[in-house]
């Protein structure tokens, strides 16, 4: 177990903690920022760039397959998460997080310099999606090993707060990637922006990557990880044996996950698109609202995560998941208004249930699976959910409201995903305090 005091001096985090949160925090934020850049972007500009034609003859169906395009990459999640899972349980933690990094980082560079279909026709959005499957394909290995890293190292009575770090790298990423958006769209003119101001934030990603690159190198691999190394219990199979055993708590990991990523990626991406397209709503207005109501997402999730080291991982679910079901009716009324204050104000809300029901999640999911099969069971039962979730919620989202002219069918469906969330993690039951360590069952 990771060195910590006890008692009085409990609250205060050896060096060596500091170095894993520190790693972890910093990794997450810069994978996701490179992962959100891209669903921004594929709202706000490359329709017109990469699905011209489509774009001329039709500029509503042009949006829905760029936003599709967002959940392309998340079909391929799973299989990273497999590969990730596998050689993460046998070689250990921190290769994979490193190795994901520097994965994710080259995909979004190439997304910077990658000619339109202007420039090279068809062959444009075809090199576009394979890029993406690319980030996709890192984005299903990273968030399971960060997650582990951080809850490993942990104390048993603070692995919520630790387990907290990893996830804050979601809302961090998120106001990394629409602050240069805003940042970018401010200073330069909509034909600008379109011409060459988009690839700016695709190609910062290469300084990012550089950092993350040193802070994760100087983590130390997990403590439960090493525990299983000198008990020589690595798991030859791991998927196979995973899938032997932990059925039910893959699929329920899965279902725990479903809402939250669908009301994430609401924010991420669509009310983004929304705001600026059907409701001719400013651009950057809209950018610096999504920043604000990421500031509470960043809190909650970091308060969620606490929390529950108080009240249990259940129950903090249970509490996010029933404020994002009774808001998200009032919430869409709100925003049809078009008011930005009343835009951002009622995002703003939202977080509150985002961050209680995203912060638990990373040590709960670590506590549902034996050591031996744990960075596979955690980073599958993840991309799965996010399939099933936020993978096409954007997508979803705009076909409702274009079939039925309202945007409360949009928050129905996101009630009836939190419905399934809560009655998920009710059956899966409390995990706090599981021990986390080799045991003879494992």
């Amino acid at each position: 177990m990771a060195t910590t005091t006890t008692g009085g001096a409990s609250a205060r985090l050896t060096r060596d903690e500091r170095r894993v949160l520190a790693g972890t925090l910093a990794g997450t934020t810069i994978e996701w920022y490179d992962f959100f850049i891209y669903a921004q972007a594929a709202g706000l500009v490359l329709a017109p760039l990469f699905l011209a034609p489509l774009s001329e003859s039709s500029p509503g169906a042009a949006t829905i397959v760029s936003l599709a395009t967002i959940g392309i990459s998340f079909l391929f999640r799973p299989l990273g998460a497999i590969l990730a899972g596998r050689f993460g349980d046998r070689l250990g933690r921190k290769r994979m997080l490193v190795l994901t990094l520097l994965m994710m980082g080259s995909a979004t560079f190439l997304i910077g310099v990658l000619p339109t279909y202007g420039q090279i026709g068809a062959a444009a959005p075809l090199l576009l999606v394979l890029l993406r499957v690319l980030q996709g394909f890192s984005a299903g290995g990273e968030w399971g090993g960060a997650a582990l890293m951080s809850v490993e190292h942990a104390p048993v009575h603070r692995r919520g707060l630790f387990g907290a770090y990893p996830q804050v790298g979601v809302p961090l990423g998120l106001i990394l990637a629409t602050g240069v958006l805003w940042v970018l769209t401010t200073v330069t003119t909509p034909e600008q922006f379109d011409a060459w101001g988009w690839r700016v934030p695709f190609l910062l990603s290469v300084a990012l990557i550089a950092v993350g690159y040193v802070i994760r190198r100087s983590v130390e691999e997990s403590p439960v990880f090493q525990d299983m190394l000198q008990r020589k219990r690595a798991s030859a199979a791991p998927l196979r044996d995973l899938f032997r055993r932990n059925t039910r708590n893959v699929l329920l990991s899965a279902l725990i996950f479903v809402a939250n990523n669908a009301a994430g990626y609401l924010v991420i991406v669509f009310f983004i698109t929304y705001a600026t397209g059907t409701l001719g709503m400013d651009r950057p207005p809209v950018l610096l609202a999504t920043v604000f109501a990421s500031l509470g997402w960043l809190t909650f999730t970091l308060y969620g995560g606490a929390l529950s080291d108080r009240i249990g991982r259940v129950r903090t679910f249970q509490i996010g998941y029933a404020l994002i079901f009774v808001w998200l009716i009032p919430m869409f009324l709100l925003i049809e208004t078009a008011n930005i204050w009343l835009f951002g104000g009622s995002i703003f809300v939202l977080t509150i249930g985002l961050g209680l029901s995203y912060g638990p999640m990373s040590a709960m999911y670590a506590e549902m699976f034996p050591t031996a099969v744990r960075y596979s069971g955690v980073s599958i039962g993840y991309a799965l959910g996010a399939i099933l979730g936020g993978a096409f919620a954007p997508t979803i989202a705009e076909l409702l409201i274009r079939s039925t002219g309202t945007s409360v069918a949009v928050g129905g469906y996101v009630m009836a995903l939190a419905l399934i969330s809560v009655v998920a993690v009710t059956v899966a039951g409390e995990t706090r305090g599981n021990d986390l360590h080799v045991t003879g069952g494992d």
